[in-house]
């Protein structure tokens, strides 16, 4: 059975999870992980930190094991949120699609309607631009398919302008400072809510596009003709020569139209003309703009900043993997987690004077057989911080069972062959592992982290 789901769909569920995101129901927080590289085993296909291998949405890899090395978390506030768009700079020789409210139709002549860039949906084609000045433009009118060689800038009002290439364009609205900082990657921008009203009237017509343009029609240019549909007001100038329709221009816009067109009595008798009256928006060009911009993204941006939430975050180990996760429990409180930051590895405290445990390398304890890997190891402290994967049985003892580090039984590393006695363990993390959702899983190339450097992090996610 032919269905489609649409772009209302699409837009209400990014705005619904946008809006989430300040909302008491739900807490997310973006988890950074896996601090041992990727080895490529033949048994789990587990990748290289060349190649990280793509996760796979399953209940072992997404419910069971990606917790296990997951290092810390930081909460996503409503503030770090936005609806976003695909990112097309303006560029000088660039043909761009015109907006047309009937991409994908079909015509009189029986052909799917599709842009100057082959694009048989409005949010596939490039109808939009953000200029050299963070402006964001809607093109209206392409010039019937030229290059654009003049960048619209400067003109920020309610109406359609032209440049000098004879393009025409819709202010839309500018990127603050702050959101070209927060919300502005390579592909991606802010779709913005902007607060001051720059639409024009709805259902106007603005452009018009001669698809065919008939015959047997007496020569003239017909003035003052009314375009006739379920608005009002609009008017038009046709020219017919050599028997057919050779222009229009649309004189008065008219507004409230859903569709439009001539009598043919009106221009001279041309049999089978083919005008296409483009339509502006119920509510006018810049009225709703993350829905006449396609809007079907939501943008996260997550600053890590050095050691976060007083050493929450490492400072002296790598991560591989990212991850959404929606209201993990947070263990010092038995609750959904709302702390700023959250710890998630496992640590031990020594006494005496140990060794100098290294990041990365395999830590045992004889005793109890106990396996795990070190995150980082703090010499002032005496606390080292570990994980315990089970993927491809990296956590467990000879025996396959996961066991904890227990008592006072020396831990040894594997490559540092130094050794310490615990005075204390700590084995449950303030994230307690398998809970929440895990939303999204990204496995990357390793990201090293320095006690002076920030990460940013904007994830996009589409519907």
């Amino acid at each position: 059975m032919p269905a489609i789901i649409t772009k209302d769909f699409r837009l209400h569920n990014a705005r619904q999870f946008e809006e989430s995101f300040g909302e008491a129901a739900d807490t997310y927080y973006l988890a950074i992980g896996r601090p041992q590289a990727f080895v490529n085993d033949q048994a789990f296909n587990d990748g290289t930190d060349a190649s990280p291998p793509t996760p796979v949405d399953d209940v072992g890899q997404v419910e069971y094991y990606a917790y296990d090395d997951f290092l810390s978390a930081k909460k996503i506030t409503s503030t770090d949120v936005t609806l976003a768009i695909p990112r097309r700079n303006w560029t000088t020789g660039t043909v761009y699609d015109y907006y047309r409210h009937d991409y994908g139709d079909i015509n009189s002549a029986g052909s799917t309607i599709t842009s100057d860039s082959g694009a048989s949906s409005l949010y596939d084609a490039t109808f939009f631009v953000m200029n050299s000045t963070f402006d964001v433009y809607k093109c209206i009118d392409n010039n019937s398919g030229a290059a654009s060689t003049v960048e619209p800038t400067g003109n920020k009002s309610t109406s359609v302008f032209t440049t000098g290439d004879s393009y025409k364009w819709k202010y839309m609205y500018s990127l603050s400072a702050s959101e070209q900082s927060n919300f502005m990657s390579t592909d991606f921008i802010h779709a913005s809510t902007e607060s001051t009203d720059y639409s024009t009237t709805g259902g106007a017509i603005e452009h018009v596009k001669v698809t065919a343009g008939g015959s047997s029609g007496s020569d003239g240019t017909y003035t003052g003709v009314a375009i006739r549909g379920d608005g009002s007001g609009g008017e038009c100038t046709v020219v017919v020569s050599s028997n057919a329709v050779s222009s229009v221009t649309i004189t008065t816009a008219g507004s409230g139209y859903t569709f439009a067109s001539v009598l043919a009595s009106d221009i001279g008798s041309v049999s089978g003309a083919d005008i296409d009256f483009i339509i502006s928006p119920p509510g006018g060009h810049a009225s709703d703009i993350p829905a006449e911009l396609g809007a079907f993204f939501v943008m996260t941006n997550v600053n890590f900043t050095q050691a976060d939430g007083s050493g929450d975050f490492s400072t002296g180990n790598d991560f591989r993997r990212i991850a959404l996760v929606r209201n993990p429990t947070d263990s010092t409180t038995g609750s959904t987690a709302t702390a700023s930051t959250l710890d998630a590895t496992k640590s031990i405290t020594f006494s005496g004077t140990p060794g100098s445990f290294q990041a990365d390398e395999k830590i045992t304890q004889a005793t109890t057989g106990a396996v795990g890997f070190v995150v980082d190891f703090n010499a002032s402290t005496k606390v080292l911080r570990y994980v315990q994967p089970q993927f491809a049985d990296q956590g467990v003892d000879s025996n396959g069972n996961l066991t904890a580090f227990a008592s006072t039984h020396t831990v040894t590393g594997a490559t540092s062959s130094a050794t310490g006695t615990p005075s204390s363990h700590d084995t449950t993390p303030e994230f307690t592992h398998d809970t929440g959702d895990i939303l999204y899983i990204e496995n990357r190339k390793p990201i090293s982290r320095a006690s002076d450097q920030t990460e940013n992090v904007k994830l996009i996610i589409e519907f």
